[in-house]
């Protein structure tokens, strides 16, 4: 099997690389990036494109299946940008799937793109998904669900599949993870439960993450199996403020959800973190997902539970680690994090 993945130098993408290593049904694969990075990984060759622009189909032909996870999350400050790639970069990557006669397609949706939910219950892949309004990510993720169902009905004959994962965390993402969602003014080694006294108590802040590594072996299974249609992903425990205070040893505070929007939104405006507020909108509306289905018709379980895959992640933080991808890499930042804090923090 010849597998190409789009978006491959990143979080999911660089764990989806690993597992398809070991699997023997994958002869090579194909990691589309728009820069190349200089990681290596087995079977994998590189290839330089942007979803957004180049033409795909060349680098499409002859595939047995393709990953498509390109999605940007920065520059918040430019929507039009995230569209290009996010929206307009996915129906190209679908077209250019079809055309090339790939009979495979494997689409990285997520839980974002889920309407609000319910927190004390868990939902199954049939709950709607419009995305939450105040989201630009939730809207993109939302909006690429609409155009893969038409696309899957013009294309009956092509075998698509798409995941839904939760929050997507490894220690080796941790440097990639700080710059998209807290910035250049992190410090890292705060990131130690000894030091994270409090955490916040909030009413429906109540979510679900996963390790990427199991994200990773999730759609390696989805690929090698007669897998259709959408899979929550997602691994135990929920995590909330209990489970939080029991995690780092710290104690929930009640803290008005307003108030922590009304930070984020500011501290957003004065350029002090890349985040806007739709982020919390969107973590505190969507709903806990049922992952029955990926159990029973992939095959699949995670090897860590959601409160390993946090501490993993906290664990990076302290260590600046990361991958020589252009994600992922520690150094992305410059000397002391001045080329973040050049570009505007989230304005490109």
């Amino acid at each position: 099997m010849r597998v190409v993945v789009t978006g491959a130098s990143g979080n999911v993408g660089t764990s989806l690389l690993r597992a398809l290593a070991t699997d023997e049904l994958v002869q090579s694969v194909v990691g589309i990036a728009r820069r190349r990075p200089r990681a290596r990984f087995p079977k994998t060759s590189w290839v330089q494109a942007d979803v957004s622009r180049d033409d795909l189909e060349p680098h499409l032909r002859g595939a047995d299946a393709v990953v498509h996870l390109a999605w940007l999350i920065q520059p918040s400050r430019d929507e039009a940008t995230l569209r290009a790639t996010n929206v307009d970069g996915s129906a190209r990557v679908f077209g250019a799937t079809a055309r090339a006669g790939v009979p495979r397609l494997v689409y990285a949706s997520s839980v974002g793109a889920y309407s609000p939910g319910p927190k004390d219950r868990a939902v199954d892949e049939s709950w709607p998904t419009n995305g939450i309004a105040s989201s630009f990510y939730a809207r993109h993720k939302a909006e690429v669900e609409r155009i893969l169902d038409g696309f899957e009905g013009d294309h009956p004959d092509l075998r698509v599949a798409r995941l839904r994962p939760a929050l997507c965390f490894k220690r080796e993402a941790a440097a990639g993870i700080r710059r998209l969602f807290a910035g250049p003014l992190l410090p890292g080694f705060l990131m130690r439960p000894e030091l994270i006294p409090v955490v916040p108590d909030i009413a429906r802040l109540r979510f679900q993450a996963v390790h990427s590594d199991d994200v990773g072996e999730a759609y390696r299974l989805a690929l090698t199996r007669d897998a259709r249609g959408a899979f929550n992903i997602a691994a135990p425990p929920v995590l909330d403020p209990p489970e939080l205070g029991r995690l780092l040893g710290a104690r929930p505070v009640p803290v008005p959800a307003r108030v922590l929007r009304t930070v984020m939104a500011a501290t957003w405006r004065l350029r002090l973190q890349p985040t806007p507020e739709g982020w919390m909108d969107m973590a505190l509306a969507v709903p806990l997902m049922d992952v029955t289905r990926a159990r029973r018709e992939l095959g699949w379980a995670p090897r860590a539970g959601a409160g390993e895959a946090l501490l993993d992640l906290l664990r990076g933080l302290r260590e600046s680690a990361g991958v020589e991808t252009p994600p992922l890499d520690p150094h992305a930042g410059g000397p002391a994090r001045a080329r973040e804090l050049l570009s505007g923090v989230g304005a490109r």
